[in-house]
């Protein structure tokens, strides 16, 4: 009873986060970015400014629905920071896992329309993923802390962000097959697919030294 009470609990946070969103982005369009309040978001969905800053960070967060970490990411989260597999491997798993958390492929076609109206918040955006990056570094590095003996290791920041910054690229290569090539495979095989030709690429170097 109390998993089926927290899973409801979820989903009501999730209507309530897309409701915020869809109400900042059909203001954005109406009125302009600049144009409209955080109130006034919040008294389309009827919730309290309070409530508003519990789902985002700010107005573009809303607008791009770049929603506060919630539960079941943390979940994710921690779940890969106890693995012990390969590091590689297990990111990919994350990456993956959470793209099947929020589907960014069916929020897409929204997202653009509101930066091409207003092209400054293109910036926000920037600023959102590499807040994220940052992110996932240091969850590398407390993962690697508690498993690896090079984790205090000279280069151990920069080994975190080669990972964080590879799987990035690769899942920005993903996304264009899926909303510009109008691919129909599964975004866990493109991703997957392109990792193997990245480690076939790499391999060669490696055995040279």
């Amino acid at each position: 009873m109390r998993e089926r009470a927290d899973s409801l609990r979820e989903q009501r946070k999730r209507e309530t986060s897309r409701a915020l969103t869809d109400a900042a982005r059909r203001l954005t369009t109406e009125k302009g970015f600049a144009g409209f309040t955080i109130e006034e978001v919040c008294a389309e969905v009827g919730v309290s400014r309070r409530t508003f800053f519990n789902y985002f960070e700010s107005k573009e967060n809303a607008v791009f629905g770049f929603a506060t970490i919630d539960s079941s990411q943390e979940a994710l989260e921690e779940e890969f920071a106890a693995r012990r597999g390969d590091l590689l491997d297990d990111f990919l798993r994350l990456t993956i896992r959470r793209f099947e958390l929020f589907d960014p492929v069916e929020d897409a076609p929204a997202m653009f329309a509101v930066i091409e109206q207003e092209p400054r918040l293109l910036k926000a955006a920037f600023e959102h993923l590499a807040k994220n990056e940052r992110r996932d570094v240091g969850l590398i590095l407390r993962r690697t802390a508690e498993t690896d003996r090079t984790a205090d290791a000279p280069d151990a920041q920069l080994r975190a962000e080669v990972v964080v910054h590879t799987v990035g690229a690769l899942v920005r290569m993903s996304m264009d097959e899926l909303l510009h090539r109008q691919s129909t495979e599964p975004f866990a095989d493109l991703l997957t697919r392109r990792l193997d030709v990245a480690r076939s690429l790499y391999a060669p170097s490696q055995k040279a030294h």
